[in-house]
C-alpha cells in the first residue's frame, strides 16, 4: 500500500490546480497551505467564472464557512463543471446543524451534486446523518455517537468518503476506516486549521483516485507538520510561522517516521 509519503511526492511532482470556493475568514491561509505542499491554488467565487475555472482544475474544494445565497449559487455552478469532467469535489460543512440555513444548503450540495469527499467535525457530521448533536458557531459541542460510527454511516448513505477531525481522524468509505493519529493540540489554537485540512485533502486528492487512502494521507501529512512546528513554538503565533515551514521541509524521512495511520477494513 502506498505510504503518505508517496501521495505528497505526487502532489509536489505534478503541481495539480485546486478550485476553492472557500471560507472569507481563511481563504489567505487555504491558499498558502496547498501552495507549501506544493499544489496550485486558485480561489474563483464569481458565479461569471466559477464553472470555467472548475473546467481547468484537478479538484474542486467548496467550503460553507461564511455561507451566502450567492456563493451556493457559485458553488452548484462550479460543482455540475467538476462532476462532468470528473474530477473530485471536496465539501467542509463548516457549521451544518447550527443554523436551519446551513444545513439546508448542505442538504441542498448533497443533492444537486456528487461530492466526493465531505467533511466536518463530529457535531457537523452528525447533525447531516440525522444523528443528535450541538454544534455552536462552527465547534462541535457534542455528538450522539462515536466519530467511527457516524463517518461510517455518512459515507453509506451519501455515497462518499466521509471524514471527521479531531484528537484522531477518521476517515471512512465503502472499503473501510482509516484511523489518524497525527496532529497537536496547539493546532486547535489557530483559527483555520480545519479548513487548511479540507484544502490539502483537496490536493491530495488531485492526484490519487483513491480518495480514502488520499484524505488519510493528507491528514497524517499535515498532523506530521503540525506536531514538529508545535515542538518548536511558543505560541499560536510562532506556531503558525513554523507550521508552513515544517509543512515546505515535510520528507520521506520524517513521514514514515512519524505516520500514524491504521487501516481497518470491512
Amino acid at each position: 500500500m502506498p505510504s503518505p509519503y508517496d501521495t505528497l511526492a505526487k502532489v509536489r511532482e505534478k503541481k495539480p490546480l485546486v478550485h476553492h470556493i472557500t471560507n472569507w475568514v481563511t481563504i489567505y491561509d487555504c491558499a498558502n497551505v496547498v501552495r507549501a505542499f506544493g499544489a496550485l491554488p486558485v480561489m474563483a467565487h464569481a458565479k461569471e467564472e466559477a464553472a470555467e475555472m472548475a473546467g481547468i482544475s484537478s479538484a474542486l474544494v467548496l467550503n460553507i464557512g461564511t455561507l451566502t445565497s450567492e456563493i451556493i449559487e457559485s458553488m452548484l455552478l462550479a460543482g455540475k463543471k467538476a462532476n462532468s469532467n470528473g474530477i473530485p469535489i471536496v465539501l467542509d460543512a463548516v457549521g451544518a446543524g447550527a443554523t436551519k440555513f446551513r444545513s439546508d444548503e448542505v442538504k441542498l450540495l448533497l443533492e444537486k451534486l456528487e461530492i466526493n469527499v465531505l467533511k466536518g467535525n463530529a457535531g457537523e457530521m452528525a447533525s447531516i446523518a440525522g444523528i443528535k448533536a450541538e454544534v455552536r458557531g462552527v465547534e462541535s459541542i457534542s455528538a450522539g455517537a462515536k466519530p467511527e460510527e457516524i463517518c461510517t454511516q455518512v459515507a453509506k448513505e451519501f455515497d462518499c468518503t466521509a471524514v471527521i477531525t479531531g484528537k484522531t481522524d477518521v476517515v471512512a468509505s465503502e472499503k473501510g476506516v482509516y484511523l489518524i493519529g497525527n496532529g497537536h493540540p496547539m493546532m486547535g489554537t489557530v483559527v483555520g486549521t480545519g479548513c487548511m485540512a479540507t484544502s490539502v485533502i483537496g490536493a491530495f486528492c488531485a492526484v490519487e483516485n483513491d480518495y480514502a487512502m488520499a484524505s488519510a494521507h493528507a491528514l497524517s501529512c499535515y498532523g506530521i507538520a503540525g506536531e514538529l512546528a508545535a515542538s518548536k513554538s511558543n505560541g499560536p503565533g510562532s506556531f503558525k510561522a513554523n507550521f508552513y515551514d515544517e509543512i515546505y521541509a515535510l520528507d520521506k524521512g520524517k513521514i514514515e517516521k512519524m505516520a500514524k495511520v491504521r487501516f481497518e477494513s470491512k
